[in-house]
Formats: C-alpha cells, structure tokens, sequence
C-alpha cells in the first residue's frame, strides 16, 4: 500500500475513536472533490449532490444515496468518498440532505427520500444515468430510509412512483427491525410511540418489492446484524430477491468506510458487482 494510503488508514482509524464528525469525514475525503450541487426541493430548501460517471458514460446506473446519522445529524457534503467511489465506477450517484430531528421526525425525511427518488428518476438522463436502472442505497439511518420507500409503497405512491419502479435496494449496517426503542433522541426522531411500528421496514414486506443486498458487520455493535438477517427473511418467505452477507470482523462504520479502502470491508466491491448485475426494468 502507498504511503499516503496508509497515512490515510491511519487518520481514519484515529478518528474512528472521536467524536468530531467533520474531522472524521475530512479525511475520509482527503484529496476529493465536490459533486455538483442541485436543489431537488425548493419547498424545504433540500440539495443533493450529483456525481457523474467517468469518462462521460450515458445510460450507467444511477444510485440514491442516503446517510445515517440517526435521523438527527449528517450532510451530504460529508460523503463525498462514497460518490467518488462509485462514480469511478461507472455510477451516476445522487446524495441528498433530508430534513432531520429535532427540528423535523418522521416521516418527513421519508417524504424528502421519495421527493428525491422521483428527481431522480426524472432528471437521471440529463447527467448521464438511466431512469430504468434507479438503485437506492444506504447506511445506517440511511438504510432504513432505503428499505422503507421499497417496502412501504405510500412515499413513493405520493410521488407517482411504487417500490417496483426501483431496480435496487443496497442497505449497509441498517436498521430494518429495531423495536422496542431505548435512546430518547431516537425515540424524538421517529415521532409519536403509536407511529413506531410504521417506522419498520420489516413490517410492510408484502411481495411487491425491488431486489435487496443487505450488507452488514458481524461486529457490528451500533445495528445489530439481526436487522439484516430478520428483513432477508422476510423478503425470501415472500418469494423477493435478498442476498445478505454478513461480513466477519467489521463494525458499523467499517462498512462504510469500505468505500474508500477494501481493508475496511468489501461494500464497494460488491455492491457495484451486484448493481452490474441488475437488468434495467
């Protein structure tokens, strides 16, 4: 490994132990650029960040990418690595911002997600992506915002759209079955007790949903691994495309961080794999 990788490893494993995010995301974006700003939402002021794929590719899948932060933090200038990585791949990538807690709790980030989802499908082609090939992902909280507008029809449906008009969901180290709640600033964020139970993806699988990747760490203290394992089940029991894999020896960040080393996990790897794998609907 070159020098300045292993100094980057090094930085990124340092500042895994703080707890200063923008420390943190700036040197997993060391020596990155910016993706191009667009406001997707003028109603709510809400951007995303587009990342086109290299060397000028048209009709190259496109990816939703949504971040975790628990509902409450995070900006989608931080994950500029995960743009990069993916765009360098052929990927036309879109991050958005969502409306967060404690200002705004659910589900009006569910509502921004499918906000963004048909911007993109409406726009895909003009930044050389493929309507047809519309993948979400996720990390953490993310995922979760992922795996509910695949599941739960009504987001989409409130834009025009429904879980089949998706090619793809990709969740890393999500939350996809968590109840009962124990941290109060979740607990804000995800509104009312009666609601909680429409805040869980496992609970809306009915057999009319896009393929899954579930991706998540075995050692994976921050998302129990069982969320993955519980939503692929319940995918396969009604009769819905679910790969898992669960990855030894890495953490909730870990995967993530995959995006700009394979020594953290393979999720780059295979989630492009598996994207290439897709045919457009």
């Amino acid at each position: 490994m070159k020098p300045s990788a292993r100094v980057l490893l090094a930085a990124l494993l340092a500042l895994a132990l703080t707890a200063c995010q923008s420390a943190y995301f700036g040197a997993l974006n060391l020596g990155l650029g910016h993706g191009e700003p667009v406001l997707f939402d003028a109603r709510h002021g809400l951007s995303l960040d587009v990342y086109r794929p290299a060397g000028g590719a048209r009709n190259a899948p496109v990816v939703v990418f949504f971040y975790g932060g628990s509902w409450q933090s995070g900006e989608r200038g931080y994950y500029r690595f995960v743009g990069e990585a993916l765009a360098q791949r052929g990927v036309l990538v879109l991050v958005p911002d969502y409306r967060k807690a404690p200002k705004d709790v659910f589900p009006a980030f569910m509502q921004d997600g499918a906000t963004a989802v048909a911007w993109a499908r409406a726009h895909a082609a003009g930044y050389g992506g493929d309507p047809r090939r519309v993948f979400l992902m996720g990390h953490s909280a993310g995922a979760q915002i992922a795996a509910l507008l695949a599941t739960d029809g009504r987001f989409l449906a409130a834009q025009g759209m429904r879980p089949r008009d998706l090619a793809g969901v990709i969740g890393l180290s999500g939350p996809y079955d968590f109840l009962p709640l124990t941290d109060p600033k979740v607990m804000q964020a995800l509104g009312p007790s009666p609601g909680w139970p429409s805040t869980q993806p496992v609970n809306f699988v009915d057999g009319d949903e896009p393929p899954f990747l579930l991706l998540h760490g075995d050692a994976d203290k921050t998302c129990w691994p069982s969320n993955s394992q519980h939503l692929a089940a319940r995918l396969r029991d009604r009769g819905e495309p679910a790969e898992l894999v669960i990855v030894p020896g890495v953490g909730h960040v870990g995967m993530l961080n995959g995006f700009r080393s394979a020594r953290f996990s393979p999720a780059l790897e295979r989630s492009v794999r598996w994207i290439e794998a897709r045919p457009a609907l």
